[in-house]
């Protein structure tokens, strides 16, 4: 299930590495949850719209982005938290929401990403930032998903997942979160399954920290 939110703004300036801003403000409306720290079975976008200002963002009158869960309880933990207190940072207020149940997707596989595909793997004494063309990226989407699944009681190997190696718009980007830089994708992904895979992902997002705003899928 996922919930859409319109965000009125104000004039000031949005940090370009305030991803940890939107993480927290996610954190302070699900409360108190056993989700922090282990497999999240959610995810959430980027905001949208934001023009480039000097040392940071601008959003004009309003932005967007939104929020996705297997978990029905989170769901509505969110929707209380947001009732309860609807601000962000900078004066940014919740003024909308909508929530929409899963669409059917047994005819699509292609996605585009809503926030950018994280991929990491320790090999020996450090960890890889994984890119989308390298030969490790699918095995590993498809196994961080696997991992998700089996959390909640589905067993699922007959699909598949790779970066669309031909988008004219696949790229890489350094991303700072609390200080430590990580290599992440921004590259549409195919799905090849049955609909019910293809819902949990676009749910749980894909790749590594969903739960802090990596991976989320349109």
């Amino acid at each position: 299930m996922r919930i859409y939110f319109k965000i009125e703004t104000t004039n000031k300036i949005v940090p370009f590495d305030h991803q940890h801003l939107l993480t927290g403000i996610i954190h302070k409306w699900i409360g108190w949850n056993n989700e922090h720290g282990n497999v999240s079975l959610y995810s959430f976008s980027w905001l949208e719209g934001g023009k480039r200002a000097g040392t940071g963002l601008c959003f004009e009158k309003e932005t967007s982005f939104f929020f996705s869960s297997y978990k029905l309880d989170l769901i509505k933990k969110m929707v209380a938290g947001i009732k309860n207190d609807p601000s962000l940072f900078n004066g940014f207020i919740v003024s909308e929401i909508m929530i929409r149940e899963e669409p059917d997707l047994s005819s699509r596989e292609l996605f585009f990403t809503a926030s950018p595909i994280f991929i990491k793997r320790r090999v020996g004494n450090k960890i890889d930032h994984i890119r989308y063309d390298d030969p490790r990226a699918s095995v590993c989407l498809k196994e961080t998903l696997q991992t998700k699944m089996k959390k909640v009681g589905l067993e699922k190997d007959m699909f598949n997942i790779r970066f669309d190696l031909k988008s004219p718009h696949a790229a890489t980007k350094k991303i700072t979160y609390n200080g430590v830089q990580n290599r992440v994708n921004w590259c549409p992904v195919i799905i090849e399954g049955d609909a019910e895979t293809k819902q949990f992902a676009w749910n749980v997002g894909l790749g590594n920290s969903t739960g802090i705003g990596f991976g989320a899928i349109k």
